[in-house]
């Protein structure tokens, strides 16, 4: 089913119109690809690392809440409630133009994303457990969006694709660093339940420290990472 719908999404999204409208960057044969990271570039994806372990450290809460409360079927539906919070913020974030900088609503959805697992911190019953684990999900998607956005307005033009790639390992290594530490607070409770807070707490932390800069100019993009 994971294949079929995946192959179903990537058709979808290859036959929409702004995949088929285009076209790659000119660039000059033998040009210098230019320097692929600056200081916002990895500012941005530290940041990312810190969305990762929170979500890494809420897949295996996930599982410890169905050992404490012995309900297999929770270790599959807090992670599909927060899958479900981001499908539906996906949503709802797409239908309409929303005001501020990309990276003004970039720091609103991690604030959003840090505040939703706050509840966790209280050791909740499953019901209440998995309200909560929808909350933060509902964030997730404004945040990786508006990541990519900012990534491509940094990176230089020849290098967008690398640099979306190092984008996607930030959150992926971040999800296996906080999976792993997790592991390791599972006999913890208290320690397990506030690590995706933690790991979101970072991500914000490094957006605020983040200082606006210049990266290489795009003719007709912002240059600006802050505002």
């Amino acid at each position: 089913m994971t294949a079929v719908l995946g192959l179903a999404g990537t058709a979808l999204v290859l036959t929409a119109p702004p995949s088929r409208a285009w076209q790659p960057t000119a660039t000059r044969v033998g040009g210098a690809p230019g320097r692929l990271f600056n200081s916002g570039l990895l500012m941005l994806f530290v940041a990312l690392v810190g969305v990762g372990v929170a979500i890494g450290g809420m897949n295996v809460w996930a599982v410890a809440m169905a050992e404490r409360h012995d309900t297999d079927l929770l270790a599959g539906v807090l992670p599909a409630a927060f899958s479900t919070g981001s499908f539906l913020g996906g949503l709802l974030y797409g239908h309409r133009t929303w005001p501020g900088t990309p990276t003004r609503q970039l720091l609103t959805g991690t604030v959003g994303f840090a505040l939703g697992w706050l509840p966790l911190l209280t050791l909740p019953t499953p019901a209440p457990a998995t309200a909560a684990a929808f909350v933060p999900g509902a964030f997730l998607t404004l945040i990786v969006a508006r990541a990519f956005t900012i990534t491509d307005t940094l990176a230089p033009p020849a290098r967008t694709t690398e640099a979306y790639a190092w984008l996607i390992l930030s959150i992926g290594v971040g999800q296996a660093a906080g999976a792993a530490l997790a592991g390791r607070l599972a006999d913890h409770p208290h320690a397990l339940a506030a690590l995706p807070a933690g790991g979101a707490a970072l991500a914000l932390a490094v957006l605020l420290l983040a200082r606006p800069g210049r990266s290489p100019a795009r003719p007709g993009r912002h240059r600006r990472w802050g505002g």
